[in-house]
C-alpha cells in the first residue's frame, strides 16, 4: 500500500458515537443544533469543580462565558421510539456524557425564552396541538360531536 492511499482513509471524519443513558447499548442518531450553555455567574464555575479565585477572575474578564464542550441537542433514540432533548458534556475528542436534559438547564442557554417552549417547533404544529384545548361558546369542544 502506498503513503496516498493510507492518508486518504484517514481523512475520513468519524461520527460521534453517542449512546442512550437509558439504552447504554443503543447509539442516539441525529446531529441538529447545538445548544451551547452560558455560565454568568462564578457559582456556576464552581459547580464545575473550578477554585473560587480562578472562577472570580474569569467571570470579571469574560461576563458571559460560552461552554464549548456542554451544549443540549435533540437526538433521537431507536429503543425509546423518541425525539428528545439530551445534556452532552464532550469530555476527551471522542468521549461524551449524555443524559437527559433538565428544564433548567435551558435557562442557561442564550436566545432562547423558556416560557415560549420548544425553540425547534414551528407555529403551524403549536397551533395543531392547543387546538383540542380551545372550546366552544356553549364550552364544549371544537372537535366533539353533536
Amino acid at each position: 500500500m502506498t503513503a496516498s492511499l493510507k492518508s486518504k482513509r484517514n481523512r475520513r471524519t468519524k461520527s460521534r458515537e453517542l449512546l442512550c443513558p437509558l439504552h447504554p447499548e443503543t447509539k442516539l442518531l441525529g446531529n441538529g443544533k447545538k445548544y451551547f450553555l452560558h455560565l454568568l455567574s462564578p457559582e456556576e464555575l464552581r459547580q464545575r469543580g473550578m477554585s473560587d479565585k480562578k472562577a472570580k477572575l474569569i467571570i470579571n474578564a469574560y461576563p458571559v462565558l460560552v461552554l464549548s464542550n456542554e451544549w443540549l441537542e435533540e437526538l433521537y433514540c431507536i429503543k425509546c421510539q423518541l425525539l428528545q432533548w439530551y445534556y452532552i458534556v464532550k469530555r476527551d475528542k471522542n468521549c461524551y456524557s449524555v443524559s437527559l436534559a433538565k428544564r433548567e438547564l435551558w435557562s442557561q442557554v442564550a436566545h432562547v425564552d423558556v416560557s415560549e417552549g420548544n425553540p425547534t417547533v414551528s407555529q403551524y404544529t403549536k397551533r395543531s396541538a392547543n387546538r383540542f384545548r380551545n372550546k366552544r361558546a356553549d364550552n364544549k369542544n371544537f372537535y366533539d360531536k353533536p
